[in-house]
C-alpha cells in the first residue's frame, strides 16, 4: 500500500523532503523615512513599524544587518509644505530622502537599497502621476519620473523601484539611466500593481492617499489575470531586471503565472494590510502570530516569488537567527 504519511512521520524526515524554504536572503524590509532627528515614531495602523529619521534609521539598519537582512526598500514621508503638483521636491538636491540614501550607502555599502519612484509621496494631489482636470496624464508624467530616478541613482541607490504604473515608464527610466552613465543601476518594476483595498496602513504611514478620486485608472483591476502577463512582457522588453506583484496574498496566482512565463526574478510585496491583519488577529488571540507569519511567507515563496518585500522581515530574521 502506498502511504504518503511515511514522509511525514518525523521532523527529520519532513526536513529531508521539504520542497520550499524561506530564508532571510529572500526578504526585503520596507522602511519609512521622515525628515528630522531622533525620530522613531510608531505607526498606529502598522504595529511594530515606525517612521524613522535618518540618524535613527542607521541604527535600525545596523541591527537588521546583524540578523542577516541586507536589502531594504525606502519610502519617504513628506510634510505637506514640501508637496506640489509637479512633485518637484523628489529631485531637489536638498531632498532628505536623497541625503539619506547617500548616508546609508556611505555607512553600510554592503546594503542593497531599493527606491520608490512615483509622484504620490511628493504630489499635492496624492496621485502617482501628473493630474490635470481630474485626469492622470501618462506621457507628461514620464519626464518627472525620469528626473526622480536620476536623482536617486546619483545618490547611490542600487535598484530603482517604479511603483507608479504609468505606461512606458520602465523604458523611459532605463533610457535616462543609461544615457547618464547609470547602466549598473537596476530596475525593479511594480509590474502587476493592483488597485487593492490592502494598502490602507501604508497610506496612513506616508499620509499619501489621493486628495480626490482613486487609482483605478492606472493600477490594475483585481479581476484581471492575463493583463498581468501583458504588463510583464512589456516591462521585460523595456529593460526591467525584476518584476513585482503587489499585493502578494490575494494574488499568488499572478505570482505563479509570472514565474512560469517570464524569465526574470519575481518579487512579491506582502503589503501593509496583509501584515496588519495578522497583527490584529494575533492581538485578539485569534492567531499565533509567529506561526501564521511564517506560513504566510512560505505561501508566497511556494507560489514562485524569488524575492519577498515584507514588514515581517525583521521578526522572521529574529525567529530564525
Amino acid at each position: 500500500m502506498i502511504r504518503p504519511r511515511r514522509n511525514r512521520k518525523s521532523e527529520s524526515i519532513r526536513s529531508l523532503v521539504k520542497e520550499t524554504t524561506v530564508t532571510v536572503n529572500d526578504l526585503v524590509y520596507p522602511l519609512f523615512l521622515v525628515d528630522g532627528k531622533d525620530i522613531s515614531e510608531p505607526i498606529k495602523s502598522l504595529p511594530n513599524q515606525k517612521r524613522w529619521s535618518c540618524d535613527m534609521l542607521l541604527h535600525e539598519i545596523e541591527s537588521c544587518l546583524k540578523l542577516g537582512i541586507h536589502s531594504f526598500v525606502l519610502f519617504p514621508g513628506l510634510e505637506d509644505h514640501l508637496k506640489d503638483a509637479d512633485a518637484s521636491y523628489s529631485f531637489n538636491e536638498r531632498n532628505f530622502y536623497l541625503k539619506a540614501i547617500k548616508q546609508i550607502k556611505a555607512r553600510f555599502p554592503e546594503t542593497c537599497l531599493i527606491s520608490d519612484v512615483a509622484m504620490d509621496p511628493y504630489s499635492s494631489d496624492g496621485h502617482d502621476g501628473l493630474v490635470s482636470q481630474g485626469k492622470i496624464l501618462n506621457d507628461e508624467t514620464l519626464p518627472i519620473l525620469g528626473k526622480m530616478a536620476l536623482a536617486q541613482a546619483n545618490a547611490g541607490i542600487d535598484v530603482i523601484g517604479p511603483s507608479d504604473m504609468m505606461d512606458g515608464r520602465v523604458g523611459f527610466i532605463r533610457k535616462e539611466l543609461d544615457e547618464h552613465g547609470f547602466q549598473e543601476v537596476s530596475i525593479m518594476s511594480y509590474t502587476a500593481k493592483y488597485a487593492s483595498a490592502f494598502y490602507g496602513p501604508f497610506r496612513d504611514a506616508l499620509e499619501s492617499a489621493p486628495k480626490e478620486g482613486d487609482k483605478k485608472s492606472y493600477q490594475m483591476d483585481p479581476a484581471n489575470k492575463i493583463e498581468a502577463l501583458r504588463e510583464a512582457q512589456l516591462d521585460m522588453i523595456e529593460g526591467a531586471d525584476f518584476l513585482m506583484v503587489k499585493p502578494a496574498l490575494c494574488y499568488l496566482d499572478i505570482v505563479h503565472l509570472l514565474k512560469k512565463e517570464v524569465r526574470l526574478p519575481i518579487a512579491a510585496y506582502n503589503v501593509s494590510g496583509e501584515y496588519a491583519m495578522l497583527k490584529a488577529a494575533a492581538q485578539n488571540g485569534w492567531l499565533d502570530y509567529e506561526l501564521s507569519m511564517q506560513e504566510m511567507l512560505l505561501s508566497i515563496k511556494r507560489a514562485g516569488a524569488d524575492i519577498i518585500l515584507t514588514y515581517a522581515a525583521k521578526e522572521f530574521a529574529e525567529l530564525t537567527d
